[in-house]
């Protein structure tokens, strides 16, 4: 029995982790800002992730990890698009990928090394017909 936990305690964290963003394109765009409109989940909380729901979601990660991130919008007639991932490369290198036979996007990257603390990061959004995109202004992390 402690074999079988043991093993399976080392499977934790070994798996691809989804974080969605998923954003209130109207709010984010009349204030100009993701502030109070921008809440982050991801598939990791029985590995020890918290703050879901939250611009500050708290990652729990570990070296050979795949992260996949992706973006959701509340208002389905508003177009939202994840434009960057502003994360220290020796640990993450995100890269933009399109589903087949889709326009649909999405973010992936391999967590390269464990990490002591909170990394921050930050994401930026193409929001609607807006030429810049809005950056996170809170830092969603990656924990170790």
């Amino acid at each position: 029995m402690a074999t079988k936990k043991r093993a399976e305690n080392n499977d934790v964290g070994k798996r691809p982790i989804s974080i969605t963003a998923v954003v209130d394109c109207v709010g984010a765009l009349a204030t100009g800002t993701l502030h109070g409109n921008l809440y982050f989940y991801d598939t990791n909380r029985a590995g020890g992730s918290t703050g879901a729901g939250t611009e500050e979601l708290r990652t729990r990660v570990r070296a050979g990890d795949q992260l996949l991130w992706s973006v959701l919008a509340l208002e389905c007639e508003a177009y939202l698009a994840i434009d960057g991932i502003e994360i220290d490369h020796d640990l993450v290198e995100p890269e933009r990928r399109v589903y087949p036979g889709t326009d649909v996007a999405y973010w992936i990257g391999t967590v390269k090394k464990d990490t002591d603390g909170d990394l921050g990061y930050r994401v930026r959004f193409k929001v609607g017909s807006r030429d810049e995109p809005i950056t996170t202004t809170l830092s969603p992390s990656l924990v170790g």
